[in-house]
């Protein structure tokens, strides 16, 4: 391990855009840590108190979030979205004014951003992390437009990290593999998760939930999740995605709930699960198939990724899928005997990788 990088500053910050920015980020700040970087984070609301959580010790500056919206109607998330762009780039804008007076005032060496798109310099070395290079959208003419748009924004930082495997072997597919690359070198990085398997674990729930994503489509499906509940055979563990919170809700005596678990409570409660029930947001995907766990993923309604990563798993038998408007307890009695045929991923090369570009930069 070089150690020309130890005690250089870094500043991590995720987007706010649900919690999967921010659970991906945990063991590359595990890593960092571990070289002897000083690590700060930037976040707020329920990012920072996940992080705070995984990591009491480190300094959490104040970062206002995106605070994107969605729709109840999935027919209309496209135009939600649009009525936001201005308010997003207004925040691009906010956010390097801000990172410039940081840099200035705290010394920092190193950012790493990950898909906040106005955290970039031309004073350090700057890296994004992104898993779409392509964001799909309902029209080409209109992908093809975001992509540029997409490019133009990675293009002004030093590099662009990608939580997928190079080739033909991948998780992401065209989402994380363009035939278009960005200007900037674009580096492979394995997927990210923050739990490790564990063997021979006694198998204690039959279904563990896990709720997740940007409001109000969080809180709909969760109240589907429970309309549901009384019906499922066997315990089942909800993790409403609410850390932070110590709001409490009722649910059947077979179900046991909590608004949120740190990372080896997850991984345990991983662990012992049979099924996965959860969004098919990256981060998701990305723990579920490094812990070779069956899995149900019902997409966010409109949200064009996750859609598309849903069926482009299930395609594969790497996972089974649904709509959140279907029978969702018919599709849990289908799944149970899907074939499942989960891969079996090779190690992410990650630590490699930010090693290469703290050391030579």
């Amino acid at each position: 391990m070089d150690k020309a990088f130890h005690h250089k500053k870094i500043l991590v910050a995720p987007l706010d855009w649900g919690l999967g920015h921010a659970t991906r980020c945990i063991p590359l700040i595990r890593f960092l840590i571990e070289t002897g970087c000083e690590v700060v984070l930037a976040s707020s609301g329920a990012q920072a108190a996940l992080l705070k959580n995984e990591f009491p010790a480190l300094k959490i500056i104040p970062l206002k979030g995106y605070n994107i919206r969605y729709a109840n109607n999935k027919r209309w998330l496209p135009f939600i979205i649009l009525w936001q762009v201005p308010k997003i780039l207004l925040n691009n804008s906010r956010e390097n004014r801000w990172l410039r007076q940081l840099i200035k005032d705290m010394q920092f060496d190193f950012v790493i951003s990950d898909n906040r798109y106005g955290l970039w310099s031309k004073q350090i070395p700057c890296a994004f992390i992104t898993h779409q290079l392509n964001i799909k959208a309902p029209y080409t003419w209109l992908q093809n437009l975001i992509q540029k748009i997409n490019y133009h924004h990675i293009n002004r930082f030093t590099e662009c990290w990608v939580p997928d495997f190079e080739g033909s072997f991948n998780i992401a597919g065209s989402l994380s593999h363009a035939g278009k690359m960005p200007a900037v070198p674009v580096k492979y990085i394995g997927p990210l998760s923050r739990l490790i398997q564990v063997a021979n674990i006694e198998k204690k729930y039959s279904f563990i939930i896990i709720l997740s994503g940007p409001e109000p489509q969080r809180t709909l499906f969760e109240n589907k999740i429970l309309k549901v509940a009384s019906q499922l055979n066997g315990s089942t563990l909800i993790i409403r995605g609410k850390p932070g919170s110590e709001e409490k809700i009722t649910a059947p005596s077979h179900c046991t709930i909590v608004n949120h678990l740190p990372a080896n409570q997850l991984q345990q409660a991983f662990a012992e699960s049979e099924f996965v029930i959860s969004r098919s947001g990256y981060t998701t995907v990305m723990e579920v198939l490094s812990l070779q766990k069956k899995s149900i993923l019902i997409p966010t309604p409109g949200q064009t990724e996750q859609e598309y990563l849903a069926l482009h798993l299930m395609q594969q038998h790497w996972c089974y899928t649904c709509s959140q408007d279907d029978d969702l307890f018919h599709h849990i009695n289908k799944a149970k005997d899907f074939s499942f045929n989960l891969p079996l991923l090779p190690p992410s090369s990650f630590s490699k990788v930010v090693e290469d570009f703290l050391s030579s930069h």
